[in-house]
């Protein structure tokens, strides 16, 4: 494929990103590891600002009866961040591959009839009876998933030669200058300038973008709140009513790997702070363009909980009193078929303008495939998805015609 960056191997190849999370940071790992020069803008003062300051989060794949392209992009994505974690991230803690059980609720999923590879399998009894779960409970085992710490993942990607970041630093407009894409601030100073200008800065690309000619990716905010505990306090009141009911008192109902399907928990991951924590979210609130940590998210995450994992949810409902729940909330990006814009904005408009975001939730398991598509293309290097899966990606499908 030829980009509308076509200039060979002559001259230092220089990019300019906006945006230091999840996306950006992916982008700037996957071009500077080819030899590319980067300096990436971000407006907040240091690594996790925006969504990707997200405490834990899992890599697992989606899956339908159908093998449809949703399932088949993120099982590559998952395999990209997983590979990734391992080569810039130590395990058990900044990740782990644990493997993830999905509560079947409601028959939300089902395996296609030819499952490609065993990563994905029905849950054995064992796995299911592990997460605290009801023997008859329809489940799913997938192998290759885990847990990760994404500002973890991203101070990696960041650190990598090549990367230099601009912290405080907030983009107001961009506009092409001769060869060059110029990023401004509010007081029209120049904050960097680059052949190459990758805007990766979740729904804040759309105050960017919405004013270049023909820019028409419909870019929607999505909030999501997380609420979190001390690990210590939890296994505390486990053992308190293991010993009042006279039982073993070693927790037993606490799974010893994350459980998805209904949100999310996890447990047994350091937390912003510094000690073990678990997990339970996300909520998902659309059209919303504030993230401030609210009382009846709490809520709605401990419902979330109590339907995911019923015994544990009730075991820990103390775990939700004022004095005991943490959150975090952030602005997600998404677009209405679930898939990120990814490449050139309008190659013939808008030469050198590309643009990777809208993952929503799964940025996580999305974003370092699509800094190698970026990076690919711009390399005239074998994709790391088949063109019949690419062309979901491209964030040219919005140009009208």
């Amino acid at each position: 494929m030829r980009t509308d960056l076509d200039r060979g191997r002559q001259g230092p190849r220089q990019a300019l990103v906006i945006g230091a999370g999840l996306s950006g940071s992916a982008v700037a790992h996957s071009l500077a590891s080819r030899g590319w020069s980067v300096t990436v803008l971000d407006q907040g003062e240091g690594v996790g600002a925006g969504a990707s300051g997200l405490p834990a989060g899992l890599a697992a794949p989606h899956v339908s009866p159908d093998d449809n392209v949703l399932s088949r992009i993120t099982r590559a994505g998952v395999q990209a961040t997983l590979h990734r974690a391992q080569t810039l991230l130590q395990h058990g803690t900044d990740w782990a591959l644990s493997g993830v059980l999905e509560h079947n609720i409601a028959g939300k999923r089902r395996l296609p009839t030819a499952a490609p590879g065993d990563t994905s399998t029905p849950a054995s009894a064992a796995h299911i009876a592990a997460a605290g779960l009801p023997p008859d409970t329809p489940a799913l085992w997938h192998a290759h998933a885990g847990w990760i710490r994404p500002r973890q993942l991203v101070s990696a990607q960041l650190q990598t030669p090549g990367v230099q970041v601009k912290w405080g630093q907030k983009v107001s407009a961009i506009a092409k200058n001769g060869e060059a894409w110029t990023a401004l601030n509010a007081q029209g100073q120049v904050l960097g300038q680059a052949p190459l200008l990758v805007v990766a800065s979740a729904f804040d690309s759309l105050a960017l973008l919405q004013n270049q000619p023909g820019f028409a990716v419909p870019l929607n905010p999505l909030r999501g709140q997380v609420s979190w505990g001390l690990m210590s306090e939890l296994e505390a009141d486990l053992r308190a009513d293991a010993l009042a009911a006279s039982a073993n008192p070693h927790p037993s109902n606490l799974p010893p790997f994350p459980v998805n399907g209904h949100g999310s928990f996890i447990s047994g991951v350091p937390s912003p702070e510094g000690p073990m924590a678990w997990y339970i979210g996300s909520t998902f609130e659309r059209d919303c363009e504030q993230a401030p940590v609210r009382t009846e998210d709490h809520a709605a995450n401990q419902v979330r909980l109590a339907t995911l994992l019923p015994h544990l949810g009730e075991a820990m409902k103390r775990q939700f009193q004022p004095d005991r729940i943490h959150g975090w909330a952030g602005l997600r990006c998404t677009l209405p078929n679930r898939l990120p814009a990814v490449g050139p904005v309008d190659s013939q408009r808008l030469p050198g303008l590309w643009i990777s975001a809208g993952m929503g939730a799964r940025g996580i398991s999305l974003a370092v495939l699509c800094g190698e598509l970026v990076a690919t293309w711009l390399e005239n290097q074998a994709l790391p998805l088949p063109p019949d899966l690419v062309k979901h990606l491209t964030a040219e499908r919005y140009v009208s015609t």
